[in-house]
C-alpha cells in the first residue's frame, strides 16, 4: 500500500458510512449517491450488505463508475477518495 494510500486509510477511520449498498447492488442510485457524497466529502466510507464473495469486484466496479481512488476495503466497508476540483473545496 502506498503511503498515500496508507494516510487516507488513517483519515477515513473516524468516518461513518454515507453510503449503502443493499442486495440490489451497483445500482445507478448508489453510483449517484457515490458520486454527490465524494462532491461533498472528499474521503468516504460505503457499507456493503450480504455482498462479502464478490465485495472486491462491486468495490472495483463503484470505483470506476465514480472516477475515484479504491482506498481499502475493511470487513463490508469500502472506502473511496476523490480529490475535488475545485481548490476552494478541498478537504484533503
Amino acid at each position: 500500500m502506498t503511503r498515500n494510500r496508507i494516510k487516507l486509510k488513517k483519515l477515513a477511520h473516524h468516518l461513518n458510512p454515507v453510503v449503502f449498498v443493499g442486495r440490489q447492488g451497483i445500482t445507478k442510485k448508489v453510483v449517484s449517491k457515490t458520486e454527490d457524497s465524494l462532491s461533498h466529502h472528499e474521503l468516504i466510507k460505503i457499507k456493503f450488505h450480504d455482498h462479502q464473495e464478490d465485495l472486491q469486484s462491486m468495490a472495483e466496479l463503484l470505483s470506476n463508475s465514480t472516477h475515484s481512488l479504491l482506498v481499502d476495503i475493511i470487513g463490508h466497508i469500502v472506502i473511496l477518495y476523490r480529490k475535488n476540483p475545485d481548490l476552494q473545496n478541498q478537504k484533503i
